[in-house]
């Protein structure tokens, strides 16, 4: 563990939600079932493997101990969760969560939900394909589908974009999806369809076609989507939806997938999608196999 306390003695007090210590990827041999995130003012330390009392201890002494340092007299806040088996253990430490709790990141606020579920709101590692949706969104009409919360969609409007078309099952995180945009006061250009998008077509073709679409799917939800067979899917449809130059990010977080499962995809299902570069992933979340890591694929239809 030796390599997370090193983390945690290095870390800083930022506004910014963000990855403190990414043991997954594999680059720390001592500590790869740990990780560490910030969502102000809450430290969220997870572990993919069963944990001792005694490591527990060890943690919260290491936290503290840092803490007293960034923040001197104010209280520790931190929520320990367990993924080790099928099921989520989720635990406050020490402290309090705010509520409703909401973080900042790349001038944007969200709402995030730390002591419950697995997801809290906010994938840290897709940051880089926020702030490039950002940066490329000015006047585009934008579909995101799987939007979850529609972080994408306030990037989006953020950035100017004329319209942005949130696509998801889940009418839940649709809703926060809302509330997010109301916390950023966003122009009123953003629409929510909590429907499949398997049965959705008709609607979605009826608002495009779109300059810029994002594709960030589970990689498998029994049930909803699995990469493998349904991915294909997807980007079939891509060049009908796409305007003339339209930009497509396709995302895929499954460490047995690499870049070249959806470079095959799109050159059986869409050749007229021409392979643009890959976004890089935040540098807190390296992998000593980026082929494992979240895959941010950037495509352009080429001119007919």
């Amino acid at each position: 563990m030796q390599s997370l306390f090193n983390a945690i003695a290095h870390m800083h007090n930022t506004p910014e939600a963000h990855r403190v210590f990414h043991g997954r990827g594999g680059v720390y041999p001592d500590s790869e079932q740990w990780t560490l995130d910030w969502f102000a003012p809450v430290w969220v330390l997870t572990s993919f493997k069963p944990v001792t009392d005694e490591e527990l201890a060890q943690c919260h002494h290491a936290l503290q101990e840092r803490w007293q340092t960034l923040a001197p007299g104010e209280p520790l806040n931190w929520v320990f969760q367990c993924r080790a088996t099928g099921q989520t253990d989720t635990r406050l430490m020490t402290g309090s969560v705010p509520e409703p709790h909401v973080v900042t990141e790349q001038g944007a606020r969200y709402l995030v939900h730390v002591l419950r579920g697995q997801n809290h709101g906010l994938f840290l590692d897709m940051a880089h394909g926020r702030e490039w949706l950002k940066r490329h969104a000015q006047h585009e009409n934008v579909l995101n589908l799987f939007a979850y919360t529609c972080a994408f969609s306030v990037a989006a409007l953020q950035g100017g974009a004329a319209q942005v078309v949130n696509v998801d099952m889940s009418q839940g995180a649709l809703a926060i999806g809302q509330q997010n945009h109301r916390l950023n006061n966003l122009p009123l250009k953003a629409r929510f369809l909590g429907h499949d998008i398997f049965k959705t077509w008709g609607k979605i073709n009826k608002m495009g076609p779109y300059g810029i679409i994002i594709i960030d799917p589970p990689s498998y939800q029994k049930g909803s989507f699995i990469a493998t067979k349904d991915y294909i899917k997807l980007i079939r449809r891509l060049p009908d939806l796409l305007e003339p130059q339209g930009h497509v990010l396709l995302c895929l977080n499954a460490p047995e997938l690499g870049t070249q499962f959806l470079h095959t995809q799109v050159a059986e299902a869409a050749p007229s999608l021409k392979f643009v570069e890959r976004l890089s992933n935040p540098a807190a979340f390296v992998d000593v196999d980026p082929e494992k890591s979240l895959k941010v694929l950037h495509y352009r239809l080429a001119s007919s």
